[in-house]
């Protein structure tokens, strides 16, 4: 391939994935791009100074965060209009993955302008690759703060056979870990805190045992949950007499009642309740 033609870089957006904790964990072409940006948008420029200093880059940056970003993509578009080159860097890892961005991302989608991702460091794929879990996942992002919608997120997760990843903030784990006890307590969960550091450590347990955390737990936590547990006694067929008494309770409740009923006293799938309920009432 021709080397000054893969250097090329077009006008458009760039969305430019930045280290999760290690400086040195940065593409070379996201470092050309960002040396060949005309504007520079950041979540926190006193952040982002740090890694462009580092690797001295200089070029003009421009705010942009959750509070600003409605405002601010205006300015951006018609930069982009203008043919300037434009990349988006958030304080670690990649714009728009539960950090600001999408808002622009969907200006420039309407507007047909050019949108390129730039991939590199991930606190999501570095989490799941350690944890030994079940390498199909669910990345959830940050949690609801409040009980009501919590619990309905939790209910709607359960039953999903992947690993659950979370950006969870440190200050709230042990909150969230006696939450992960009521509804997920016989999985396994693995910690990741400071990733990519020094002092960058995994801390792995089953959720029932895993202890509180002391108050000077600081930073951002990536937290990977396994996936469901597979019960070893749960049986597979409906018994005869079971099969009687499911006839039964379908004349005088509801078709859902029975499953949820049977599921839990029989300790059977609702899967095979719910098919041979549909039997009976077909």
């Amino acid at each position: 391939m021709d080397k000054n033609k893969q250097q090329t870089i077009n006008k458009g957006l760039y969305l430019v994935s930045t280290p999760i904790g290690n400086m040195e964990d940065i593409t070379f072409r996201a470092l050309h791009v960002l040396k060949k940006s005309d504007v520079i948008l950041c979540e926190d420029t006193r952040r982002s100074s740090k890694l462009l200093y580092y690797y001295d880059i200089k070029n003009k940056l421009l705010p942009y965060h959750k509070f600003n970003e409605k405002k601010v993509s205006d300015k951006v578009i018609n930069l982009l209009k203008d043919n300037k080159i434009v990349s988006m860097i958030c304080d670690a890892g990649t714009p728009t993955i539960s950090d600001p961005g999408m808002i622009l991302v969907n200006r420039c989608v309407s507007e047909n302008l050019n949108i390129y991702p730039i991939p590199g460091p991930s606190a999501v794929t570095s989490a799941i690759s350690i944890s030994g879990f079940n390498e199909k996942y669910l990345f959830y992002g940050f949690l609801d703060k409040k009980e009501k919608e919590l619990k309905k997120t939790f209910n709607n997760l359960y039953n999903l056979d992947y690993s659950l990843i979370f950006f969870i903030p440190a200050s709230k784990i042990n909150f969230y870990i006696s939450r992960f006890k009521e509804h997920f307590h016989d999985r396994k969960i693995m910690i990741a805190k400071e990733m990519t550091k020094i002092h960058e450590e995994a801390i792995r347990g089953k959720i029932e045992s895993i202890e509180s955390f002391s108050s000077n737990f600081k930073g951002e936590l990536t937290v990977v949950l396994s996936g469901k547990m597979k019960d070893k006694n749960i049986k597979k067929e409906i018994s005869e007499s079971v099969k009687i008494e499911i006839k039964k309770m379908l004349k005088k409740y509801s078709h859902k009642d029975v499953v949820e009923f049977f599921s839990k006293k029989e300790n059977l799938p609702k899967k095979i309740i719910y098919n041979f309920c549909l039997k009976l009432i077909k």
